[in-house]
C-alpha cells in the first residue's frame, strides 16, 4: 500500500513514500479507499516532534510508536471494506469523510485507511473528495469548544486565528446558536471573516486582548483561542468566563476564567456529531474551503507551503 511517511523527524523533507503492508477491516471497523487527505498545522508538528510533548502533557502513560510514521487526521473516500459483524449504516461504496487517528503516527496520508466505523459518515453530497476531507478535524473540533463553552444564545464570543480553518468554523458554528462573534483578521482577511459571520472583526496580533476589550469594555464571555496565544489572550475576557485552547494550554485561573483545553480524540467516534457536521455543509451553513492541491508524492512542498504561512482553507494531498 503507497503511504506517504517518514521514519525520523525533522522538517518537511523527512517525508518520503512508503510501501506498507495493505490494511483490513476488523470487526468495527471500515476501510477507506483513500482519494484525499488534509494537511494541517497538526500534521506539521507531528513530523517535527514537536507533537509528542503536546500528548505527553495531556497523556504521561503515552507510549510513543515505533517507525514507520504517518500523519494525517481527515480523509475523503469510499468505503470499500466493511469488517465482519460490523453494525453500521455504511455500506460499500459510499462516499465517506472520516478520521484518522495520528496520536499513534498511523494516520490519514495512506491509499488504504481502516478506522472506526463511528469514525466516518457520509460526505457531504454537495462536496468531491477534496473539499470534504477538510472538515473532519477542524469543524469537529470547533463542535467540541462550542460543547464545552455552552454560551446561551445572546452571549459574546471572541475567536483568534479567524481566518484559519478552525476559526472560520467556530465563527459559522457560534452564528447558528445565536452567539455574537468578535474575530480578529489581518487586514486582507477582514472581509472573509466577515463573510463568515463574525459580527465584529479586530486587528490581529500580540494586542488583540485589548483591541477585544475597545469593543467590549467588561471582556467577552468566552474565547476561542484558535492562534494559540495562550496566557496573552486573558485579558479579553470577563471575570467569570472561558477560554478554549487547542494545544493543552491551561492559564492563569485570574478573576474565577476558566480554561477548557480540548483534543478532537474526544470526539473520534462521534459519527452523530460528524454527520450532522456534513448535512450542515450541505444546507450551506458551513463552508468548505480548500487551499491548493497536491499529488500526494508532493506532501514535502505541501508542508513548506502551510509552515510558510498565510494558507487559508486546507492544502489537500490527492491519492
Amino acid at each position: 500500500m503507497r503511504a506517504i511517511g517518514f521514519t525520523e523527524f525533522g522538517g518537511p523533507e523527512v517525508l518520503k513514500e512508503l510501501d506498507l503492508d495493505e490494511p483490513h477491516a476488523a470487526t468495527g471497523q471500515v476501510r477507506i479507499r483513500v482519494h484525499a487527505a488534509a494537511v494541517s498545522p497538526s500534521d506539521t508538528l507531528s513530523r517535527s516532534g514537536a507533537a509528542r510533548a503536546i500528548i505527553l502533557q495531556m497523556n504521561p502513560n503515552y507510549a510513543h510508536p515505533q517507525p514507520p510514521y504517518v500523519v494525517g487526521w481527515d480523509v475523503g473516500g469510499i468505503v470499500d471494506e466493511i469488517g465482519p459483524d460490523t453494525e453500521t449504516a455504511l455500506r460499500l461504496g459510499d462516499k465517506v469523510v472520516a478520521l484518522a487517528d495520528p496520536t499513534a503516527m498511523k494516520g490519514g496520508y495512506v491509499e488504504y485507511l481502516v478506522t472506526p466505523a463511528d469514525s466516518a459518515a457520509l460526505a457531504p453530497s454537495n462536496s468531491d473528495h477534496v473539499s470534504a476531507a477538510t472538515l473532519p478535524m477542524n469543524a469537529l473540533t470547533a463542535r467540541l469548544a462550542l460543547d464545552k463553552l455552552a454560551l446561551p444564545a445572546g452571549a459574546t464570543l471572541a475567536v483568534t486565528g479567524a481566518a484559519g480553518t478552525l476559526g472560520g468554523y467556530v465563527i459559522e458554528l457560534a452564528k447558528l446558536e445565536g452567539l455574537r462573534v468578535i474575530a480578529d483578521a489581518s487586514e486582507a482577511d477582514e472581509a472573509l471573516v466577515k463573510e463568515l459571520g463574525a459580527d465584529v472583526v479586530v486587528p490581529r496580533g500580540a494586542d488583540v486582548a485589548a483591541r477585544i476589550r475597545e469593543v467590549m469594555p467588561e471582556g467577552v464571555d468566552a474565547l476561542v483561542d484558535g492562534s494559540c496565544q495562550d496566557g496573552a489572550v486573558i485579558n479579553a475576557v470577563r471575570d467569570g468566563g472561558a477560554i478554549v485552547s487547542v494545544r493543552a494550554f491551561v492559564g492563569s485561573d485570574e478573576r474565577g476564567i476558566v480554561w477548557h483545553p480540548i483534543f478532537v480524540s474526544d470526539y473520534l467516534t462521534d459519527q452523530a456529531k460528524l454527520d450532522r457536521l456534513c448535512r450542515q455543509v450541505e444546507s450551506g451553513d458551513i463552508t468548505l474551503r480548500v487551499a491548493g492541491t497536491y499529488p500526494a508524492e508532493q506532501a514535502t512542498q505541501a508542508h513548506d507551503r502551510l509552515e510558510a504561512g498565510g494558507v487559508r482553507g486546507r492544502l489537500v494531498l490527492t491519492f
